[in-house]
């Protein structure tokens, strides 16, 4: 969808490698200003040449910050207004997992007490807390212009609670939990707030060990575009509280279409309200 985002700007976390770059490219593709957030300045300088090479050096902007720290999500945002003006898509990617702690010992399947207790708040805190951040600096600006995109990364469900990933599944599912909770909180101002997800394990730096002999058989993180871009973009407006699997979206459908068939209900919304609430009961 080339052009289909002229006039957007966007913030995307952890856009140095993997599923941030490949996302951060296209958004640049479609015509959209972005803001690339990475702690590692030098993955995000490596995302900097690649838009250098597809002539996008000018509509990006790299931000070199620790997006769980809580000063960081207000200069973020501050930088991005500065030099683009506007703020309409905040894309929360950033991730972490246990494989990215580089310990001898750690494999596919730790045990959570295996796991020690600065891992575990580090696991939290990027791939919860920042989200939370990121979001309360954006929401100011999207909310007073009437429009905005909130977009959280997360896993599939069932990695979620599975034995062996923790605190990594726990920790997308309060952040998808997270997400729900403020898309209903934002009905009817103009910001939507939704999720995207690969559909499995996707061939990026999160790969365990484990799973290297397997790695041409991952989920491509190309799968992310199309759904991606299609969020981002006004076809869009009134889509909230759902969750989108780019691994199902078929880019032979109408978008409207494809979105249908690889969406879903955010986090849970599929059990049904299931607490006794007394205020329900009168």
């Amino acid at each position: 969808m080339p052009g289909s985002l002229d006039g957007k700007v966007a913030i995307v976390t952890g856009a140095g490698r993997g599923l941030g770059r490949v996302m951060t490219l296209a958004l640049l593709a479609a015509g959209a200003r972005v803001a690339a957030t990475e702690l590692d300045a030098e993955a995000l300088d490596e995302t900097g040449q690649a838009a250098a090479a597809a002539g996008a050096d000018e509509r990006i902007l790299d931000v070199v910050a620790d997006v769980t720290r809580d000063d960081s999500a207000p200069r973020i945002v501050r930088a991005t207004l500065d030099r683009f003006g506007r703020l309409d898509i905040l894309l929360n990617n950033a991730g972490i997992n246990m494989s990215l702690f580089r310990r001898p010992d750690v494999k596919l399947n730790v045990k959570s007490w295996e796991v020690t207790p600065e891992e575990f708040r580090r696991i939290i805190e990027v791939n919860v807390i920042a989200a939370f951040l990121m979001s309360r600096a954006a929401l100011p600006i999207m909310l007073k212009q009437g429009w905005g995109r909130i977009i959280n990364v997360t896993t599939s469900l069932d990695t979620m609670y599975r034995g062996g990933m923790q605190p990594y599944g726990g920790s997308k599912a309060a952040n998808e939990a997270q997400l729900l909770a403020l898309a209903q909180e934002l009905e009817g101002t103009g910001v939507t707030a939704n999720v995207l997800v690969p559909g499995g394990a996707a061939n990026t730096r999160m790969v365990s060990p484990a799973q290297e002999p397997d790695r041409a058989k991952l989920v491509a993180p190309e799968v992310m575009v199309a759904p991606l871009l299609w969020l981002c973009s006004n076809e869009s407006d009134g889509v909230t509280g759902r969750r989108f699997i780019g691994a199902r979206w078929d880019k032979s459908l109408p978008p409207a279409e494809a979105a249908k068939k690889a969406g879903a209900p955010a986090a849970w919304q599929q059990l049904g309200r299931q607490a006794i609430n007394p205020a329900s009961m009168r």
